[in-house]
């Protein structure tokens, strides 16, 4: 063995003991009579101590170590003199007696320190250097921890852990596909799997009635914070379920997360929130409510008083700042530019203060003051609070409003990263209609099944029917999606119908379904969880990368891997593709 303990483990229980220990050179001390070296593992730093007077040799030897230099030494544990509170081995120090060298290292390129002096770019290029650092590392292990609690919950539960293929059909129904040329079988492609839908469906025919897998899934999608083209996903399936008796099943998961991960107890059942309400109220399919400041659609009382931006507007809505009427012109005009951000999209902003000495707004001319009480009674204003309004195009307006009300959550220090607040939001639309192909498109995908209620719409009015559909949103962060499942060939001929597919087009691509539920397929829902973004919130990240080992950058490209990258032509002439380079 290289190592009797570890670097986070000892403490003055074990004063006297020989140990050996193993790790890198976090930092050293050279303080003439004596060297101060702490060694550093994933469990945590040792300080070791090199004595000049009693072995000059060794202590000259130590004082040529460099960082990040992997040793490995042996000594007596001993009780230190200025203890250090801050780590769990502060207590004590190793004396050092024999020190070898197992690997050297040249100088990091950054500092390897809780706040290092690496921009995101270099961390990513050396990203085994990155995973040293304890912000990074208790990440991964944090990803660790999410895991194992959730393959206890779901096992305790007989559910089965299941391995789908990574090479399936394409489905250009969902996201753009990441294909794969097959050269024993030239011009035809695998796609990566965006998710095991259909083959978690089959095993529900197959009649494993509980399923879930941790999963690899692939999109060719454009990048943000909480996207990267490869993600994992606690995917999940069960059979003889309705909505509700999935929802009580893993709304369980998410609260024993919650209490393992981070000993938070949630009282009571989440609210279910219905997507029309969502989108009425908060102007997203994902709202944060943590905080209240609801959206109200005011088109109607501000309209006919002269104002043209209000009277030819389709839609006028607003939100109630509270206490925030003492805001200056300065602060109006930053909330104006923002709104008018191009990925915001608004025309303008207006406002009305309910101050002390009665009602001031930026529209004054067109609205006096009876007017402007009206506003106050409709928003529910005090004395002191703030009326923000957009208008225009009512589905633009509601998203313009949804961001400004994130924004003045956080000014307002409404959006705390320790305060959760999970809730289902049921009832989406089934389908969602494309003004450029003139076709309706599955909002989720064309297995979710309509509202037993609703199908009856689905020959004639195709666009009013929802769908049995429920995502999880924990602080505005859609954490988890999934449905219902048609289980029957005759419904599922309806969708395929009414999403523009003939006969053979369903057939081809989606026909070993189809023929399955033939041999009797029963009632099935599940629910796909975002494992990097559930981690991303545990450990109080904006950005999934943090948490994820080895993530591509903003560019979808891996900066240490230098991938994507340029093949052979020898390769690709196997595969019978050609390029002109």
């Amino acid at each position: 063995m290289y190592r009797t303990n570890n670097c986070g483990e000892l403490n003055a229980a074990a004063s006297g003991k020989e140990v050996v220990l193993c790790g890198w050179v976090q930092k050293s001390r050279d303080l003439g009579g004596m060297t101060f070296v702490d060694l550093r593992d994933r469990y945590g730093i040792t300080q070791l101590v090199f004595d000049m007077e009693s072995n000059a040799d060794l202590c000259g030897k130590a004082r040529k170590l460099g960082r990040e230099y992997v040793i490995q030494v042996k000594g007596a544990v001993r009780e230190r003199s200025n203890k250090n509170p801050r780590i769990p081995t502060g207590e004590i120090e190793i004396e050092v007696t024999e020190l070898n060298i197992l690997s050297s290292s040249d100088h990091p390129p950054f500092t390897i320190e809780d706040e290092t002096d690496g921009g995101d770019e270099l961390r990513m290029k050396y990203r085994y250097l990155d995973l040293r650092r304890n912000p990074v590392k208790n990440n991964i292990l944090l990803r660790h921890r999410v895991a194992k609690t959730t393959r206890e919950y779901l096992d305790s539960l007989d559910f089965v852990e299941i391995e789908t293929p990574v090479l399936v059909n394409s489905t250009p129904e969902g996201a753009r596909d990441f294909l794969v040329p097959s050269r024993l079988h030239p011009g035809n492609f695998y796609a990566l799997p965006q998710s095991p839908q259909t083959l978690k469906q089959l095993l529900m025919v197959a009649g494993f009635d509980r399923y879930y897998q941790i999963v690899k899934c692939f999109r060719d999608e454009d990048l943000r914070a909480d996207r990267q083209p490869e993600f994992t996903q606690i995917d999940c399936e069960m059979s003889f379920v309705e909505r509700d008796d999935l929802l009580d099943t893993f709304e369980g998961m998410i609260k024993h997360l919650f209490k393992e991960i981070k000993g938070i107890d949630f009282a009571g059942p989440f609210i279910k929130l219905p997507y029309s309400e969502a989108m009425e109220s908060y102007g997203c399919d994902k709202p944060d409510l943590r905080f209240g400041m609801k959206i109200k659609d005011v088109t109607r009382l501000v309209k006919g008083h002269g104002f043209t931006v209000f009277d030819g507007a389709e839609y006028v809505g607003g939100i109630l700042a509270e206490g925030c009427a003492s805001y200056t012109r300065k602060q109006l005009d930053e909330l104006t530019e923002f709104v008018r951000r191009p990925q915001i999209g608004a025309k303008g902003l207006v406002y009305m203060r309910y101050g002390a000495d009665g009602f001031k707004s930026s529209v004054d001319r067109f609205y006096p003051a009876g007017e402007l009480e009206k506003w106050a009674d409709s928003f529910g204003a005090r004395e002191g609070d703030l009326i923000l309004l957009i208008s225009g195009d009512r589905k633009q307006s509601l998203s313009a409003l949804c961001e400004l009300r994130l924004e003045m959550g956080n000014r307002l220090g409404f959006r705390k990263k320790d305060k959760y607040f999970p809730l289902w939001v049921v009832d989406f639309p089934l389908l969602e209609w494309d003004d450029e192909t003139g076709r309706f498109f599955a909002m989720h995908h064309p297995f979710t099944s309509p509202r037993p209620e609703d199908l009856k719409l689905m020959e004639n009015d195709p666009g009013k029917v929802r769908a049995n559909a429920y995502d999880l949103v924990i602080n505005g962060v859609e954490i988890g999606g999934g449905s219902v499942r048609i289980h029957d060939s005759n419904t599922q001929k309806l969708m395929f119908k009414t999403l523009g597919f003939s006969e053979e087009e369903a057939q081809r691509q989606f026909g070993f379904l189809m023929n399955a539920f033939r041999y009797g397929a029963p009632p099935h829902a599940g629910i796909a969880f975002g494992m990097d973004r559930l981690v991303s919130m545990f450990a109080g990240e904006d950005s999934i990368r943090d948490c994820i080992a080895f993530p591509k950058n903003n560019s979808a490209r891996d900066v240490m891997l230098e991938t994507p990258s340029v093949v052979a032509d020898q390769q690709l002439k196997e595969l019978g593709i050609s390029i002109n380079r």
